[in-house]
């Protein structure tokens, strides 16, 4: 493509070092969609004759199925997925083929791909997104009385119930959707026409060439529109938080689901054995997912790594976009599919659940709020029940079977009241608080939503 100007061939191993096909041919669909509207562009501005169009219009379309059946056979000669399609093209029409690249530039044509290939991605990931959203919603409905501790320090705090805990997911996965709307907000801007950094000479109608694209509006400074990988660090950041969130989930559900905790079991068809004992069952999606979330971390740390010292415009660094980018696509698209299967069959072990719930030291803060609803002040009143439950500690008392009087006056007989879970649940009644009541209207906003 550069033959005029250069005397000798590309060396073997640059050839090997440079080339992007092996990994950004799955751009094609929009690399073809991007020309056809380019082409049409031309059809305006003279460049194209209407028969031309058709031809070129036509090829891509044959190109596009052979791509999609398997059944092209892909250069490395040609580098990347633009030259591979644009050198088929013209073997396939002749010179029309040649008129394609007319006003414009392999720099703004891959921006212009992998807006595209972001914006079809974002799309995906929201519903796969929703689709865990549904999983754990039907999980917290079926459980959502069941009793359970919250814990602080990894240390049992106060009752909750699991659809309290599970709806604390479908809050974080709502706020991972947002953050993809707001992100493709911002790439779906079409760089195409700003060429490779100063725009062309042939002006065509780049406002109708986006409208065609379905992006919501151009971009109005060439250098910059070439240069951006604003966005494809923005997504990868989400990505990764994703992870994070996914992370979360899975290391609660490791705790839940060993023996010490015991509150939740997964399908045989979401864990594994060991190749040496017998009587494992090991959580290995959870632990992969885990695992994987380093891997979206590392990717973000590779993207922003890649842009931070690059002058304006484009630095065939920013070739090194792709990896990254296609890897957390494929990464968390599998992890979202594998989970939400997961979560839909796991199973809540009630009994075991409500017999830790039942540790009447959960209630201790309720305790406390019963001595300042008395009159009693809260720093009082915490360092009385502090004093409570040293005492049931030292004496191997469960602290509802104290003597509460014989620790301060300030406790009365009716505080034994306090000491069942039904009651300290249903006075969470404040918005956010965990009353089966709210946890049942909370699954059925989340439903409509």
């Amino acid at each position: 493509m550069w033959k005029g100007r250069f005397s000798k061939a590309t060396a073997d191993l640059v050839q090997q070092y440079g080339e992007s096909i092996s990994y950004d041919w799955r751009l094609y669909p929009h690399d073809i969609a991007g020309s056809i509207a380019h082409a049409r562009a031309q059809i305006t501005a003279g460049i194209l004759t209407r028969d031309e169009f058709e031809l070129i219009e036509n090829g891509l379309r044959e190109i596009e199925k052979e791509i999609a059946a398997g059944e092209f056979e892909f250069s490395i000669e040609c580098e990347d997925i633009h030259m591979n399609i644009e050198a088929a093209l013209t073997r396939k029409i002749g010179p029309a083929g040649a008129k394609l690249h007319t006003a414009r530039s392999r720099n703004d044509q891959v921006a212009t791909d992998t807006r595209l290939y972001c914006r079809t991605a974002v799309d995906n990931l929201r519903d796969l997104l929703s689709g865990l959203q549904g999983a754990l919603l039907d999980c917290a409905d079926r459980y959502a009385a069941t009793v359970l501790p919250g814990y602080t320090h990894l240390q049992r705090g106060q009752p909750v119930t699991v659809g309290h805990h599970l709806l604390a997911y479908v809050e974080m996965i709502a706020r991972d959707k947002d953050r993809l709307g707001d992100a493709r907000k911002r790439l779906n801007v079409s760089p195409l026409g700003s060429g490779a950094l100063a725009g062309s000479t042939i002006n065509l109608d780049r406002e109708a060439i986006a409208k065609e694209l379905g992006f919501d509006s151009v971009s109005t400074n060439s250098m910059d529109a070439i240069s951006d990988r604003d966005y494809v660090a923005e997504l990868i950041f989400d990505f990764a938080l994703i992870g994070a969130h996914l992370s979360r989930l899975s290391e609660d559900l490791i705790l839940w689901c060993s023996s010490e905790f015991g509150f939740a079991t997964l399908s045989d068809a979401h864990t594994t054995g060991s190749s040496l004992m017998p009587q494992k069952k090991n959580p290995d999606v959870c632990e992969l997912t885990r695992g994987k979330t380093g891997r979206l971390y590392g990717n973000l740390t590779a993207i922003l790594t890649a842009i931070k010292g690059l002058p304006l415009t484009y630095n065939r660094d920013l070739q090194e976009d792709k990896e990254p980018l296609f890897d957390s696509i494929d990464t968390l698209t599998l992890a979202l599919r594998v989970n939400t299967e997961m979560i839909s069959e796991m199973v809540i072990n009630v009994e075991t659940c409500e017999a830790a719930a039942s540790d009447p030291l959960l209630l201790a803060t309720d305790l406390a709020d019963w001595l300042v609803k008395e009159g009693v002040p809260f720093r009082s009143a915490h360092e009385l029940v502090g004093k409570a439950v040293a005492a049931a500690v030292n004496t191997n008392t469960p602290l509802d079977q104290l003597d509460l009087t014989q620790i301060d006056p300030a406790f009365k007989p009716e505080a034994s009241a306090v000491f069942s879970l039904q009651t300290a649940l249903a006075a969470r009644t404040n918005p956010g608080a965990p009353s089966i009541e709210n946890v049942k209207a909370q699954i059925a906003r989340w439903r409509k939503a």
